[in-house]
């Protein structure tokens, strides 16, 4: 028994021994990327690395410069671009802590598809960055821009992007893994959010931009890029993104105003949201039903109104569902229109509730999705009405 045990031991000790540090690598042999931007140069890819200056990023032993610098290469693939970056990198490029992949509109109209591969083979490329698009502009616009509040501009864009699907809902915040199944799957088109250079591009890639309250330039998210499989097709606004969220149960949080019965407008602060997608199949034809379900605060006040009425606040309730619910309609109502897409993933309900159904209906799915019959049911429920009951503008009345 005795010797069972120590064989036993030993075993431990030599795998541990030979475990864990065959392919470390040291932090002073890499260059750092977080973010990378894809173009398309003729026929050659362009890469575009945002690679973090440590010294810079520490603070303490800042030299004043930029807390990032930018690699460019061409090649035919990414991967030869990645590995021509040697021949001015000090350092090998790792992309393991990518926080952003920026591709541009030109390319995403080309199609994506052949630069996922290289982002979903690579060993060294993990799932957690976003994906979006850099809307009329080139990708390496975007990475060039220098950044308030976040010194590093692709952890920037990161954070950014998280707290506007968080707390505003027009934006989708899409990794790989995700942008992938919806490039696979026959029932749903995918869609990436689009990014904007806004302001003075020179200005904004010179220190001077992060010197000032209002920067010259800056980066800004906006709408919804629509795809047919691997292909940019269309834009989504603001307005017909956050209905797209509401569809795809993607609302944590978000505002919205409705005009009052007698002129004016109340603000309403999304709480809570919960949305359900159901497929059928009546008389041989698809069928979806959709129901919404929210909860709201009243956040402000811009017309008169007696909040203490408990028929007020139905009447409130009842414009804000209807508004909410003609927005996801017209929303899904011109994408049926436009694009004849669906993004929606429409079939993929019809293929959770009728399978053998859906094997006949998946060959020319967008085709159907086109004079698809959708139904929206949304109810919103007003919680609180704020710290106070009746506005203060009530008392300046004359």
């Amino acid at each position: 028994m005795k010797r069972t045990v120590l064989l036993f031991g030993i075993c431990i000790l030599l795998v541990v021994s030979v475990t864990g540090c065959w392919s470390r690598r040291e932090l002073n042999d890499l260059a750092i990327a977080v973010g990378l931007g894809i173009d398309k140069v003729g026929e050659k890819y362009q890469l575009s690395v945002q690679v973090v200056e440590p010294s810079e990023v520490a603070g303490n032993k800042s030299r004043g410069t930029s807390p990032v610098t930018m690699y460019q290469a061409t090649g035919n693939t990414l991967l030869e671009a990645l590995r021509q970056m040697t021949t001015i990198s000090p350092r090998k490029i790792y992309i393991a802590h990518l926080r952003i992949v920026i591709i541009s509109e030109a390319l995403a109209r080309e199609g994506i598809g052949e630069s996922l591969d290289f982002l979903s083979r690579d060993p060294e490329a993990r799932n957690d960055f976003f994906i979006v698009i850099a809307k009329e502009s080139k990708a390496e616009d975007a990475l060039k821009i220098l950044t308030n509040l976040e010194k590093v501009p692709s952890v920037r864009l990161f954070s950014t992007l998280e707290a506007s699907e968080k707390e505003w809902a027009p934006t989708a915040a899409v990794k790989l893994d995700k942008l992938i199944s919806d490039l696979v799957s026959k029932g749903r088109h995918p869609v990436l959010t689009g990014l904007k250079v806004i302001g003075n591009r020179k200005l904004g890639e010179k220190k001077e931009n992060v010197e000032t309250i209002l920067s010259p330039a800056d980066l800004q998210y906006s709408g919804l890029a629509v795809f047919k499989r691997d292909k940019l097709i269309g834009w989504l606004s603001e307005e017909e993104g956050k209905a797209y969220n509401y569809v795809n149960n993607n609302v944590k949080s978000t505002a919205g105003s409705v005009h009052c019965p007698d002129g004016g407008r109340i603000t309403l602060k999304v709480i809570r949201s919960e949305s359900k997608i159901k497929g059928s199949i009546r008389n041989e034809r698809p069928r979806i039903d959709i129901e919404v379900k929210s909860e709201a605060n009243v956040a402000e006040v811009q017309c008169h109104l007696d909040l203490k009425s408990t028929e007020t606040i139905t009447e409130i309730e009842k414009l804000s569902n209807r508004w909410t619910g003609e927005l996801i309609e017209k929303t899904i109502a011109r994408v049926q229109e436009d694009y004849k897409v669906d993004i929606f993933g429409f079939g993929e309900a019809i293929r959770r509730s009728n399978p053998k159904e859906w094997k006949k209906l998946s060959e020319n799915w967008d085709e159907t999705f086109t004079t698809l019959q959708v139904n929206v049911n949304m109810v919103n429920k007003i919680q609180h009405i704020g710290k106070v009951t009746n506005s203060f503008l009530e008392e300046m009345k004359p």
